[in-house]
């Protein structure tokens, strides 16, 4: 399942880094249509944009542990970010790996080490440059503690793109961006919302053939139905989501109701397509945060308010 390349086309992630997409982001959704390295399981955890929190990553795990039956955890990518000191991102690495786990830009970016595409988040115009400049500046100091370890980058090299899973008779595309490309905001909250009809998104299941996608790489949540079909993003995993309410989001997709309060959901067919809190302990996580990003540093100016006091994002909105 490695990613398609166009022929012809040159790759343009030279030309504006962090906002510029590697050619060889783009798969296509057909990519996903081939069944034979499907994943089977009754319940599927999608966990995307960890960012190094490793409080998070302790609270998923309890979280996790209290499922029954055949259940399947799924990092979707970006589970690196913040996590520069050595021993927390091999720490990261070594827990997220122990389960089935997908890249996202951040992770594409550290296996290709060159750093020609920055943070490799192709950030749409309304991002202000200052912010993707600093993204760009995170992703070079990270990429340093990559190379600590000659192991850590060819773990990453080897992960896939997108994985698609069986769950009963549905199956659900799990991506980091969207159906088309690893980077791609075809499934952010305001695409989404901003959809005048379901067309295009019908096409992209077709093309797929799935019944629900599950992506995260965006920052915001949002859950989408489209005649019988759904589009769940988690937002992140591992920083705040709505405002004051300091947790993470995941994405929980099964046969069985939640065990778990369910923040929204919806049906699709048999499947049950819930958005869970992730309870992390915030002052823990601000103290590892600084530790690593002190005031005035990239990740600082960029998320310190963020992961403080949330995105001003509501359940309402992510899910009408």
């Amino acid at each position: 399942m490695n990613p398609l390349l166009v022929d012809g086309t040159t790759d343009d992630s030279l030309a504006d880094p962090g906002r510029s997409c590697p050619l060889h982001y783009r798969y296509g959704a057909a990519a996903l249509a081939d069944t034979r390295a499907d994943l089977a399981t009754d319940t599927l955890y999608v966990v995307g944009g960890l960012y190094g929190n490793r409080p998070a990553l302790d609270a998923l795990e309890r979280l996790f542990a209290r499922e029954r039956g055949d259940a399947r955890l799924l990092f979707n990518g970006d589970f690196h970010w913040f996590d520069i000191d050595p021993a927390r991102f091999g720490d990261v690495q070594r827990r997220v790996l122990a389960h089935d786990a997908i890249a996202g830009n951040v992770e594409a970016e550290l296996a290709d080490g060159s750093g020609d595409a920055g943070c490799g988040c192709s950030y749409p115009d309304d991002v202000p440059q200052a912010l993707v400049d600093r993204s760009n500046l995170i992703h070079a100091q990270l990429s340093r503690t990559a190379g600590h370890d000659p192991h850590w980058r060819g773990e990453l090299a080897a992960l896939d793109f997108w994985r698609a899973v069986r769950i009963g008779d549905a199956r659900v595309g799990v991506v980091h961006g969207d159906a088309d490309s690893l980077a791609g905001w075809t499934f952010d909250a305001r695409a989404l919302r901003q959809a005048a009809s379901g067309a295009r998104y019908a096409e992209l299941f077709a093309r797929a053939r799935c019944d629900v996608f599950a992506s995260s790489h965006t920052c915001l949540p949002v859950l989408k139905r489209f005649d019988g079909r759904a589009v769940i993003n988690n937002g992140a995993a591992g920083m705040p989501n709505f405002r004051d309410r300091l947790c993470g989001v995941i994405s929980r997709i099964a046969l069985t109701p939640s065990p778990h309060p369910v923040l929204y959901g919806t049906r699709v067919g048999a499947l049950h397509v819930d958005a869970l809190a992730l309870d992390y302990d915030p002052a823990a996580w601000r103290a590892e945060f600084t530790a690593q990003w002190p005031d005035g540093s990239a990740a600082a100016l960029n998320y310190r308010d963020r992961i403080d006091h949330g995105p001003g994002w509501t359940p309402e909105e992510a899910a009408p």
